[in-house]
């Protein structure tokens, strides 16, 4: 059976979504069918607020509605440490644990040779920008602990030590509750690796 081109559109429109199979896409669509109207234009004008009044910050390129961010622009931070994560979602990730005080450096992805992403698709350059004109002491580097991460921190390693500032990686190893004896090779080299004085 054909659905109506309007519920169709909305399968489809769903399904454009990050991890929306056409299943989980009809099951929303006919949620959306039957909501009230209020609810449907509040859902509606949400999406085009977000698309409208959001933008990059032109210093670190954390998503915002005025530029600079509010992060870049409270003077109460550390402005000598800056921590290099590869989307705006890592620093609302960061920010919760409210135990780091710095600046951030958004890459907008990592390094990624079998996709086509080098140096130039990525917020480098304004990063290298900023650490030649602020008083940046450390670049701290918190790039996912994947291959692609793992290459992207190693690059701008390289880029900013010339420079005589500290580089530091956060460190990896086994997460809170977990059994030695399931984690994986690379993760227990980190975690030995990464270890610390008590």
């Amino acid at each position: 059976m054909q659905y109506p081109e309007p519920i169709a559109k909305l399968i489809e429109s769903f399904m454009k979504l990050p991890g929306i199979g056409q299943k989980t896409a009809a099951r929303l669509a006919f949620f959306c069918l039957d909501m009230q109207e209020d609810e449907v234009l509040h859902f509606a004008n949400a999406l085009i607020s977000t698309k409208r009044d959001l933008h990059y910050c032109s210093n670190c390129g954390n998503i915002t509605e005025s530029d600079p961010c509010i992060i870049c622009s409270d003077e109460g931070r550390d402005q000598s440490t800056v921590l290099v994560v590869e989307s705006p979602r890592d620093i609302m990730s960061l920010e919760k644990i409210r135990e780091y005080h710095g600046l951030y450096h958004v890459l907008h992805g990592v390094l990624s040779p079998m996709e086509g992403t080098g140096p130039e698709d990525l917020n480098i350059p304004g990063l290298i920008k900023r650490l030649q004109s602020d008083a940046i002491n450390e670049v701290i580097i918190a790039t996912n602990a994947t291959a692609e991460g793992e290459s992207t921190a190693m690059y701008l390693s390289r880029l900013i030590k010339p420079a005589g500032i500290k580089v530091s990686r956060l460190a990896y190893g086994l997460a809170v509750g977990s059994d030695i004896e399931y984690a994986d090779e690379m993760t227990l080299f980190r975690a030995i690796d990464g270890r610390r004085e008590l």
